[in-house]
């Protein structure tokens, strides 16, 4: 019997039974939709994260003072005043694989300005602070060189600080702020970043050259820190070696002393999330795929029972000449097509659910080629293997015994 006639009579054997072959469907329906959709959630929150780490700047390296031990009394990070500003010059002058490089200072406090206030932190950097944060200026300018030397009054501030301090409106460029009782006056400020993805507000700032952070603020002589961005990102542990071994021999630090700075970069960050998501996308397919398992069983059930209520028809044909090869063929054609049909109809729903996840619930998606692939390709393989066994159990029957059964 060729296969033509056998799909003709596995299709008309699934007419007979609508009703059944659609419920058996719906196991493998619902499994390869919530596949799919749990698997566009997964990459998509895996896809905003690592989008996020990008803005934040995704080859940028953070270098702070380390804690150490005093008198048998471990000191804090904070307490301590390990970095210099030859540690920035060093740093700057002589490595490789960086691009920006800034000193960093800051101080939190209140800022006012008329009968508002709000407060906030103001941060000490250099220019190359914006690149290293992927900030950019939308109003007015960045401070200068000149600025830095100067130890100048001048900031530049994020949205959030312009929406809370500047109520009606008006342009902050050009206006003074008070930082505590220190007045800055305003010269730019940066394009809106919104929030990233720890919750912090991005916006919620205000930059002003580090030495004055350092003599009108703070009135330290020391940094508290170091920003850096690598050349790219796969430079970041070359930049970091260069770092670390700059840094000891400034500090004079013999081969057994440990550092007295710590270094870290957002790469470790990013491995650190994406490890993460990806151990929650994977968790949150494995419990989809409970629903393919399921809808396999339903398969192999009811390929069982209809291979009881045809065991007549089954020893029919083979008294007129099918051969058990052709019975096998038959009835796992029957299970195919459930599986496949199933799959099609998964498919669609998969992707029409995720697309409303995105749309209603405002998360973010991302549907992968391979899943779609992946998940029709289980549940083909699904309707094969649930299907071999009933479907090899009608080839075997007996002829004499199938035509006599009641």
């Amino acid at each position: 019997m060729n296969i033509t006639n056998l799909i003709k009579i596995a299709l008309k054997a699934l007419a007979n039974n609508k009703m059944r072959g659609f419920l058996t469907m719906l196991g493998i329906i619902i499994g390869v939709a919530s596949v799919i959709t749990m698997l566009a959630i997964g990459q998509g929150s895996k896809k905003s994260i690592q989008s996020q780490i990008s803005e934040m700047g995704s080859n940028m390296i953070m270098i702070q003072p380390g804690a150490d031990t005093r008198g048998g009394v471990r000191q804090s990070a904070s307490a301590m005043e390990t970095l210099k500003l030859t540690d920035y010059k060093s740093i700057a002058d002589e490595t490789r694989f960086l691009s920006a490089v800034s000193p960093t200072v800051n101080s939190s406090g209140q800022l006012i300005y008329g009968a508002n206030n709000k407060p906030s932190t103001i941060y000490g950097v250099n220019q190359d602070y914006l690149e290293i944060r992927r900030y950019s200026i939308d109003d007015g300018d960045m401070f200068t060189e000149q600025d830095i030397a100067s130890a100048a009054k001048v900031c530049i501030v994020g949205k959030t600080v312009v929406d809370e301090l500047f109520t009606n409106g008006e342009s902050p460029v050009g206006k003074v702020i008070r930082f505590n009782k220190i007045p800055f006056r305003i010269i730019g400020v940066l394009t809106s970043k919104g929030y990233n993805s720890m919750g912090m507000d991005q916006d919620d700032v205000v930059l002003a050259p580090y030495t004055t952070i350092q003599k009108r603020v703070l009135a330290i002589t020391h940094i508290q820190g170091i920003n850096a961005s690598a050349l790219k990102e796969e430079y970041t542990d070359q930049a970091i070696d260069e770092i670390s071994e700059i840094l000891r021999r400034n500090h004079k630090l013999k081969p057994t002393d440990n550092d007295d700075f710590t270094i870290r970069s957002m790469q470790e960050l990013s491995s650190m999330m994406t490890t993460t998501t990806d151990l929650m996308t994977v968790l949150l397919a494995a419990v989809a795929g409970i629903s393919l398992l399921v809808g396999g069983i339903g398969i192999m059930n009811i390929m069982y029972v209809s291979v009881t209520e045809r065991t007549r028809e089954i020893g029919l044909r083979m008294s007129i000449g099918a051969k058990g090869m052709d019975i096998l063929a038959q009835f796992l054609i029957e299970s195919i097509l459930i599986s496949v049909t199933g799959g099609l109809i998964g498919v669609i729903f998969g992707v029409g659910a995720a697309l409303a996840v995105n749309m209603i619930a405002r998360f973010p998606i991302y549907i992968q080629p391979w899943s779609v692939f992946l998940s029709f390709a289980v549940c083909t393989i699904t309707g094969v293997f649930f299907g071999w066994y009933p479907a090899k159990k009608a080839a075997q029957l007996d002829p004499i015994e199938a035509i006599r059964y009641e």
